[in-house]
C-alpha cells in the first residue's frame, strides 16, 4: 500500500449500523477487484470503518493530488442512488447528522489543497443505535456502479 499515494480511496462507516456500512462494503468490494485488475500505482484504498476523522483529517499528506470518501449520504433519493459530489455540493447538515461527527468543514479545509469528492449513496436504514448487520438490498446492489465511479475517478 503506497503511503505516498497521490489518490486516496477511503470508505467510511460502521458496518453494525446495516447502511452504514456502505463505505466499508464498497472498499472491500474494490480490494477484490484489485487482485485481478491492478489499481494505479499512485492509488492507495483505505478501509477507514470509523476511524475516517482519524485518517482523513489528522493524516493529510502533502502528495495527495486526490481524497475520494466513499460513505451514505442523506440526500432525499430513493435509497441506494449513487451521487458524487463536490465538498461545496453535500446537502447542508445531512453528512454531519448521519454521522454525529462534523465533516463539512474539514472537507473544506482539505479541498484547499487537494481535490475531495464525495461518493454518495443514499442509505435506506440506518439503524444506529441498534446493531444490525448487513447491507439493505439496494444499497447493496449499488456497490457495482460506485466501484465503476471509482474507477474513472482514479482513471483505470
Amino acid at each position: 500500500m503506497p503511503y505516498d499515494a497521490e489518490i486516496l480511496v477511503v470508505g467510511c462507516g460502521n458496518v453494525l449500523f446495516k447502511d452504514d456500512g456502505f463505505g466499508p462494503a464498497v472498499i472491500e468490494a474494490l480490494e477484490e477487484y484489485s487482485k485481478e485488475q491492478k489499481l494505479p500505482e499512485n492509488t492507495m484504498i483505505l478501509d477507514a470503518g470509523t476511524g475516517a476523522p482519524h485518517f482523513i483529517f489528522t493524516l493529510p499528506n502533502e502528495s495527495w493530488k486526490k481524497l475520494i470518501v466513499v460513505d451514505i449520504v442523506e440526500f432525499g433519493a430513493e435509497p441506494g442512488t449513487l451521487r458524487k459530489f463536490q465538498v461545496e455540493e453535500l446537502p447542508e447538515g445531512s453528512y454531519e447528522n448521519v454521522h454525529s461527527w462534523p465533516v463539512s468543514q474539514p472537507l473544506h479545509d482539505l479541498a484547499k489543497n487537494c481535490e475531495v469528492m464525495v461518493i454518495g449513496c443514499q442509505p435506506e436504514f440506518v439503524s444506529a443505535p441498534d446493531v444490525e448487520l448487513g447491507l439493505t438490498k439496494n444499497v447493496e446492489e449499488s456497490i457495482p456502479n460506485a466501484i465503476k465511479m471509482i474507477l474513472k475517478e482514479i482513471e483505470v
